[in-house]
């Protein structure tokens, strides 16, 4: 048995019940104008945060079979557009190209939460990455779940 993706599976499949409470957290959300700073900020925090979820899992598979990423600049979106080749036969995409397009606006999104502290955050701007990460939610779960059925096959085939 192949530890390394044992161990793989077990963490994806915990970051994904964390992304999960996240997306529930965020189920009743509206950033609108009069919402107040707070709240507004515990969306961005929730949107940062499934973001970073997403982007773990991302390096968790990229360490078990592509062994690293490089960590120059431009890594983040690196990472994303990897995770949509096939790179059969050592694995298969893991997300297509609809989910890699709401990472992308999540990942400009978590940029700026991270390097602009100080700022408001524009309640319109949060609606759009919020409506992304939505259309994630009934996306992602089920294409890594696909791409776990594969690291499970390489798990139960003789070696």
């Amino acid at each position: 048995m192949n530890e390394k993706l044992l161990v793989l599976d077990r963490d994806v499949r915990k970051d994904l019940e964390v992304l999960e409470r996240l997306w529930d957290q965020l189920d009743t959300a509206t950033p609108t104008a009069d919402a107040g700073d707070e709240h507004l900020i515990a969306i961005a925090y929730r949107l940062h945060n499934i973001y970073s979820g997403c982007e773990n899992i991302f390096r968790n598979i990229t360490a078990a079979f592509e062994n690293s990423i490089e960590a120059d600049s431009g890594w983040h979106a690196k990472l994303v557009r990897r995770m949509t080749l096939d790179l059969s036969p050592l694995r298969p995409a893991v997300i297509d190209d609809e989910a890699a397009a709401c990472l992308d606006e999540m990942r400009r999104f978590r940029h700026l939460f991270r390097s602009a502290y100080g700022i408001d955050f524009d309640p319109q701007r949060l609606e759009l990455v919020l409506q992304q990460s939505r259309e994630l939610r009934s996306i992602f779960a089920p294409q890594i779940e696909r791409f776990l059925g594969f690291v499970m096959g390489l798990l139960e085939s003789p070696s």
